[in-house]
């Protein structure tokens, strides 16, 4: 019965970590498409800091990835740059890669 108890912990604690690291990349990657939409955007180096939290924050309205494009869209689109949906879907996953990336070298 011990076996089978510390088995079930140990199941848990990996998905607890498999939940935290999946939460920390989103936000990385969110964090480095709002700084990427700021180069775009021009921003200085104070309204990128300030943007990049606040994409991150936007990531918080919903679950899934909806509230963070819609953010990205609405700003890039007021701004006059030339981003469609498909290329901020892309940029989300190339930079996801990158987040894990980086992430997983702090380690």
């Amino acid at each position: 019965m011990t076996d089978f108890k510390d088995r079930e912990r140990a199941e848990e604690a990996h998905f607890a970590l498999e939940e935290e690291m999946a939460f920390r990349i989103a936000a990385r990657r969110n964090r480095l498409l709002g700084e990427w939409a700021a180069g775009l955007m021009k921003l200085t180096p104070e309204e990128t800091d300030a943007y990049r939290k606040s994409v991150v924050q936007a990531d918080f309205e919903e679950a899934g990835d909806e509230d963070v494009v819609r953010k990205l869209l609405g700003d890039l689109t007021a701004a006059q740059a030339e981003v469609s949906e498909a290329d901020i879907r892309r940029k989300m996953e190339e930079l996801a890669i990158e987040a894990r990336r980086q992430l997983l070298g702090e380690v």
